[in-house]
């Protein structure tokens, strides 16, 4: 097997061998070369033509944000990992990072001083990423459950499917690449949309608050961070907040955000899974479950209970997707009804929640 070629660009002498150590003791994965600032690291990479590139965000010289333009414009494909603080400017650094193209990202471990923790942390979060970005045509490994494999596969369409019938929500599950994909899909989504909407992207605390302010400005819905007991209503959208999950529960007769901190599943909190699993229960076949671009297989358990309650589910296609891991996993089990590339599924759920289908259920949230 051919290595993956790393180069880390990071200020800290700390970091760099940090990250070197973590990185050279996986056989599949190469450390080519180390740049203390943006200006080395750019002449490194053309020295070096490496596979994927670690980069600092916040650096002397050349920040992590210039440098990562300067690297767009002449290497649109290299995969770019930020590595940032978790911190209101690292969040805010790394969110505008994304948005300029990098990859993903990574936090710096919060307690430098315990080596073996750190290390442990690194090891979770980046490796998994540098592989995904770099073996992105391997097609995800799925552990069908018992239902799955009964049930008779579905041709996903790349046109317009019948819509389901009525439709009381729409749920989405996102992971890497999510930050654009969500504002390409949310700045095309219906300002008069007769359902509300509930997300789960994979992100610490911090930066969903401001990924949803974000989004909440090149959306024509109302975006907002997930607050336990807000009560969902139609043209509105809900990010669940980081480092806890988000299920959506019903009290007398209105809907509800339910936010906690109970275990991760899919090593992921908040989870697709959680989010996706209460959805089922209440909403059933009025359900709309929308997987996006991200790495492994959260969202997959969620959207094989939806389709067996009866709601629709689609997922992005592999062309659009940073990684085609979450949506080709659910594709690959046969539940996705559509694969579509992101600004077309906003078009698709534009027109299943058209003015008929909106006058079908209206008042529903409320009364049903």
């Amino acid at each position: 097997m051919v290595p993956i070629k790393v180069l880390i660009i990071d200020d800290s002498v700390v970091i760099r061998k940090m990250l070197s150590n973590c990185l050279e003791s996986e056989p599949d994965i190469e450390v080519v070369g180390m740049a203390s600032n943006g200006s080395i690291g750019l002449a490194r990479i053309d020295q070096l033509n490496p596979d994927i590139v670690t980069l600092d965000v916040e650096m002397p010289v050349m920040d992590g944000l210039e440098t990562l333009r300067a690297i767009r414009r002449t290497r649109k494909n290299l995969p770019v990992i930020m590595f940032s603080t978790l911190t209101e400017r690292g969040a805010a650094i790394t969110l505008d990072a994304l948005s300029s193209g990098a990859s993903d990202y990574v936090t710096k471990p919060a307690n430098m001083g315990n080596v073996s923790e750190s290390l442990a942390q690194i090891r979770q979060q980046l490796i998994p990423r540098i592989r995904g970005l770099c073996r992105r045509d391997e097609p995800p490994v799925i552990r069908q459950s018992v239902r799955t494999l009964e049930r008779p596969a579905i041709k996903p369409q790349s046109g317009t499917e019948r819509p389901p019938a009525k439709t009381d929500i729409i749920a989405i599950g996102v992971s890497t690449g999510g930050p654009n994909a969500l504002a390409s899909l949310f700045s095309k989504l219906r300002p008069d949309l007769p359902v509300p909407v509930v997300v789960v992207q994979h992100m610490p605390e911090l930066f969903t608050r401001l990924l949803a302010d974000r989004l909440n400005a090149v959306s024509p819905l109302f975006v907002r961070e997930g607050e336990d007991g807000a009560v969902l209503k139609p043209g509105e959208a809900w990010l669940a907040p980081g480092g806890r999950h988000m299920e959506v529960v019903k009290s007398e007769q209105r809907y509800l955000l339910k936010i906690h901190q109970g275990p991760p599943e899919n090593f992921c909190r908040p989870a697709v899974d959680v989010l996706f699993r209460s959805v089922a229960g209440l909403f059933g076949s009025h359900s709309i479950a929308v997987i996006l671009t991200g790495m492994g297989q959260d969202g997959l358990r969620g959207c094989e209970l939806i389709a067996d309650a009866g709601g629709y589910v689609m997922a992005q296609d592999q062309k659009s997707s940073v990684v085609w891991g979450m949506p080709g996993a659910v594709a690959q089990a046969g539940l996705a009804r559509q694969l579509l590339p992101v600004d077309e599924i906003a078009m698709a759920l534009n027109q299943f929640t058209g003015r008929g289908n909106a006058a079908a259920h209206a008042g529903s949230l409320i009364h049903s």
